[in-house]
């Protein structure tokens, strides 16, 4: 019987055995896919399935910058602990995936899987995660990449090891120009801002705060000894705009963190003489946003004794 590419695929996506093996199984038992899936388990190439349904919240951020600095890439995979993700076969799977981000043009998860492994073109990306799920024995997810390109300079910055990396978009060149830059890549690993700057916010985001902080005020002034004028009130709420939102939400709004007492743009101007000098930014933090099982670890423990 000829094995057909959508056999293929199903046997894939039933098992989470890398596409080479399910071809070759398929060949084996003449197309049967149950029989095909009993051999993969027989073989242990389908032991990786029966992860798949296990949060992958830990992981590791990696990121590569290509050597004039013109393009940079970030890739996060996770993993269900974070023991894992100081292995060292875990590490070099990350490293190896933001590399080969940086080196081909791929918009989407699916066509990263699909692209050839660098060090056997015979085995794809997702086949490559496939075996180390299978090998390390923890359910790991290919979550989300980025890719930089700019006419000036890609800086980055690594924080605990892999947890947070952070990209900075620089315009111009230089020792200077990198040096700000890293300090940047660093305010935005610590800050995690939303925007470059006020005029990048949405007016829907800023008519949502200033609801909500004028329902504070009113809350507040409903309850003080002497209440304010409405006027007043809403005053104060244009001033905690600000005070509080742009300053939380947009970089060149933040308080500079090795001198509190400038802001980010004052910073950028003093040592650059150009407030446009930073053109974006992103950053990556392992697991963000992943809602993570809450396990008893006794529990755990005793599961696992007792089968």
């Amino acid at each position: 019987m000829a094995v057909t590419a959508a056999m293929v695929k199903e046997l894939r996506e039933r098992t989470g055995a890398g596409m080479v093996d399910c071809k070759n199984v398929l060949v084996e038992v003449d197309g049967d896919i149950e029989r095909a899936i009993e051999v993969l388990r027989e073989k242990g190439l389908a032991k990786a399935a029966k992860k798949a349904g296990r949060v992958a919240a830990e992981g590791l951020v990696k990121e590569a910058i290509s050597k004039d600095k013109k393009q940079g890439a970030i890739v996060e995979v996770n993993s269900e602990t974070d023991f894992v993700a100081k292995n060292e076969q875990f590490i070099n799977f990350v490293t190896q995936v933001a590399d080969m981000v940086l080196e081909n043009d791929v918009k989407t998860i699916e066509e990263l899987k699909e692209l050839p492994w660098a060090e056997d073109k015979n085995k794809t990306v997702g086949d490559i995660l496939t075996e180390k799920i299978s090998v390390i024995g923890e359910n790991l997810t290919l979550r989300r990449f980025i890719k930089m390109s700019t006419t000036g300079t890609i800086v980055a910055y690594t924080h605990g090891g892999g947890k947070i990396v952070s990209m900075v978009e620089m315009d111009g060149e230089g020792p200077k120009v990198e040096e700000v830059g890293k300090n940047i890549a660093m305010q935005v690993a610590a800050s995690n801002p939303q925007f470059l700057s006020k005029s990048d916010v949405s007016e829907e985001t800023i008519a949502k705060e200033k609801e909500i902080l004028l329902t504070q005020a009113l809350n507040e002034n409903a309850t003080a000894a002497k209440p304010k004028p409405e006027n007043i009130i809403e005053k104060m709420v244009e001033g905690r705009l600000g005070k509080e939102l742009f300053k939380e939400i947009c970089l060149l709004e933040q308080d500079y963190v090795k001198e509190p007492s400038i802001t980010v743009e004052k910073y950028v101007v003093q040592e650059l003489k150009s407030k446009d000098a930073i053109k974006s930014f992103v950053r990556f933090e392992a697991g963000e946003g992943i809602e993570k099982k809450a396990e008893n670890f006794a529990e755990e423990v005793a599961k696992q004794i007792n089968g």
